[in-house]
């Protein structure tokens, strides 16, 4: 077992103190409108960021947390409940989860977003590495899908991520010794396969939630329904 951990940044409990999310949430009203007017993503990013002095990680954060509410409308009107999902198949940006999930087991801070996604602020940077919390994170994942009913797990991860074959392989290795009905796929572009896919799709990715027809919020069932030990920043 990997002796890394996915737990939060050294400086994380100093950006992310009572004063800094009261400070983060006025942003976020800020950043917000400016996205709801029709502003760019980067430029608003950076004019909030700046008026508000947060530094890189807290505005990553902050974009994270903040949405246009013309789109946070539109998102939540195709959620799939948890008790719809007997007999459905599903798709699963793989990274999205597993990393969401790798940090909320190891106590790393996730946000609660203003279109009620939860997100994390780590990122692969071309490359997955295998934490502590990786095993247990599929494992929970698997055992709650089984326990909804659901027909059809496509785990999608990106391929020209270093080590997704690895992941791949063991994914389905565990899906082998639990009985999971698991295809694991690599694609170039993950992203365009999940917003067209007929299943239901499980994502925090904006992107992807403004496209697909369907999606169940998986990590925000996890969480608040199964997990309940996350530390949680929030939107408002």
């Amino acid at each position: 077992m990997s002796n890394r951990n996915r737990g939060k940044h050294p400086n994380d409990d100093k950006l992310f103190t009572a004063k800094w999310q009261a400070i983060i949430k006025e942003a976020v009203v800020d950043l917000s409108y400016l996205l709801t007017k029709g502003y760019g993503d980067k430029s608003s990013l950076q004019l909030v960021g700046n008026r508000y002095r947060l530094n890189s990680r807290q505005q990553k954060a902050l974009m994270r947390l903040s949405a246009d509410t013309n789109k946070i409308a539109h998102r939540l009107e195709k959620v799939v409940a948890a008790d719809k999902l007997v007999g459905k198949s599903i798709a699963i940006d793989g990274f999205n989860l597993l990393i969401l999930l790798e940090n909320v087991l190891s106590g790393a801070y996730v946000f609660k977003c203003l279109d009620n996604t939860y997100r994390d602020i780590s990122s692969v940077h071309g490359s997955y590495k295998k934490v502590m919390q990786t095993e247990e994170s599929i494992i929970v994942v698997g055992k709650i899908l089984d326990d909804l009913g659901v027909k059809a797990v496509h785990w999608i991860f990106d391929a020209p991520v270093s080590n997704s074959g690895r992941l791949r392989a063991l994914l389905l290795k565990i899906a082998a010794q639990h009985g999971f009905p698991w295809l694991v796929s690599l694609d170039n572009n993950p992203d365009a396969l999940l917003a067209e896919s007929d299943d239901i799709v499980v994502s925090s990715d904006a992107w992807i939630l403004d496209r697909c027809t369907a999606w169940f919020n998986f990590g925000k069932y996890l969480i608040e329904e199964k997990l309940k030990a996350a530390t949680i920043i929030y939107a408002a």
